[in-house]
């Protein structure tokens, strides 16, 4: 019965020792295979169905939420006063993207066009498409400041254009004509008779070129021989560098296409994209950790110095001419149009700028931009790009329509770009990323727990038949000394 019992004990140790040394094995193992998957399904390969055609059409509803700022006292602004602007909005367009045009290269790198188009949500905005609202007209305040210098003669040949096609400082028309486009006489004119002068070529509209239209030819890295450079740019329509601005640094085409990021992200990392409607690379830091459903998150949102000036931020010097810190001067890739970029409500720029008209009340929470990020696949879970659009306007002389405007940074627009994942989408990434490793988790230390409980009792067992050895050893040796004293007795 003891040789059983002592088997049954070294049983025990024995199969709790494989046990602790195969939960030890997959606490090594374990998250090795994990990163291995994330790396099978982060790497853009067209024979890994399911990821590929993820990042082919991103499954993702994307919104594109306007708000316009409607100028309450056009006639006022024209003799000199302040704009007071009332926020309209918002118009919300569902954004559908899709990639076509795609070509593997054999140096791990992949080229695409990704086409866009937008259809307007009545249920989900605050107005339809046939609101009318005033804003500046861009044909005739942008082209005023830009040709201020120009002779006076030429100054008032170009006012009396203006005044043949019937176009004054202000439009008054409705936001899906002021989105799309509308049908004007001078634009007609213009690009008969000045091609290239202004971006499109049909009618004139705020969105006009982005609908139906792609974002250039990128080529990116598949992250085939490197996971690190996956979705990082190679090259835009060609360039390796862009020629808009007046420094190397400014110019460098950096990070990826703003969709996706290189896996195993850390606090440290920051988000690069290249950006062709902001006509430049940007970089996004690390806020704060979190969790979206379960799954967890990093916020990485724009530093003080992405618009900073000159002055403020030496970097980006190249970007000037500058004005106010908070202000991007796109006009180098507008045509030389006026037209600058900041967040909404001037959030996060020189307070001046909110003195310039009534009516801005910048908000974080309303008005900055962010991107939540998973950091062991760099997929974002939630995506909110928020910018506004400014036309710097002034008066100039011989061009009558401009009055005596004050000079100002007049805000125009403001849109978000928003999405998130969810539904099966989301299911799928709370099962494969938290519910699986959790799983993994609970069988690699449980392994280790009944490797533990194992041995624990197989080696109390095997002392305990021990003790009974020793007691039953000790008993029986007794039993013959008794008889031989109780014999001297006698």
């Amino acid at each position: 019965m003891a040789v059983n019992k002592s088997k049954v004990a070294l049983g025990l140790m024995v199969a709790g020792v494989l046990l602790l040394v195969f939960g030890t094995v997959l606490v090594i193992v374990g998250p090795l295979i994990i990163d291995e998957q994330i790396v099978k399904n982060t790497v853009i390969d067209p024979n890994n169905e399911m990821s590929y055609h993820m990042w082919k059409d991103i499954p993702v509803p994307f919104y594109m939420s306007v708000y316009f700022f409607n100028v309450l006292n056009p006639k006022e602004v024209l003799n000199g006063e302040k704009p007071m602007l009332e926020q309209r909005g918002p118009y919300v367009y569902r954004k559908h993207c899709q990639k076509d045009n795609i070509t593997f290269h054999a140096n791990n790198t992949v080229s695409y066009r990704e086409y866009r188009s937008y259809f307007f949500e009545a249920d989900m905005s605050a107005g339809n498409e046939s609101d009318v609202v005033t804003i500046p007209n861009m044909l005739v305040l942008g082209a005023a400041v830009m040709m201020e210098n120009l002779p006076f003669a030429v100054r008032l040949l170009m006012s009396a254009t203006f005044k043949t096609f019937k176009e004054g400082p202000f439009l008054t028309k409705t936001v899906g004509e002021l989105m799309w486009g509308y049908d004007s006489g001078l634009v007609d004119f213009l690009n008969k008779y000045l091609p290239g002068m202004l971006p499109s070529t049909g009618k004139f509209g705020l969105f006009s070129e982005f609908n139906n239209s792609d974002t250039g030819l990128f080529t990116i890295f598949t992250g085939q021989d490197d996971i690190r450079n996956v979705h990082k740019v190679d090259s835009w329509n060609g360039l390796t560098k862009l020629n808009y601005w007046r420094t190397p640094q400014c110019n460098m085409i950096n990070g990826t296409a703003g969709q996706m990021w290189p896996p195993f992200m850390s606090k440290r990392s920051t988000l690069p994209f290249y950006s062709p409607d902001a006509c430049r690379s940007m970089e996004l830091v690390y806020q704060r950790s979190g969790s979206m459903k379960g799954i967890p998150l990093y916020r990485y949102v724009a530093p003080k110095t992405l618009f900073a000036n000159g002055s403020d931020y030496a970097p980006n010097q190249g970007f000037c001419p500058c004005r106010q810190s908070g202000l991007l001067n796109v006009s180098s890739c507008r045509q030389n149009s006026p037209v600058f970029i900041s967040h909404p409500h001037f959030f996060n720029a020189d307070p001046v700028l909110l003195d310039f008209v009534h009516g801005l009340r910048p908000d974080e929470d309303r008005h900055g931009l962010f991107i939540d990020i998973h950091p062991q696949t760099g997929v974002p879970l939630n995506v909110s790009i928020r910018l506004q659009l400014n036309l710097y306007i002034k008066r100039v002389s011989a061009i009558t329509e401009t009055g005596k405007l004050p000079e100002t940074i007049m805000p125009m627009i403001w849109f978000e770009e928003s999405g998130f994942i969810d539904g099966p989408v989301l299911d799928t990434f709370h099962t494969n990323l938290v519910v699986l490793p959790a799983v993994m988790d609970v069988v690699t230390y449980g392994f280790i727990a009944l490797g533990l409980a194992a041995v624990l009792i197989g080696v109390l067992l095997r002392c305990r038949i021990r003790k009974a050895s020793r007691q039953q050893s000790a008993h029986g040796n007794g039993a013959p000394q008794k008889s031989v004293q109780e014999k001297s007795d006698k």
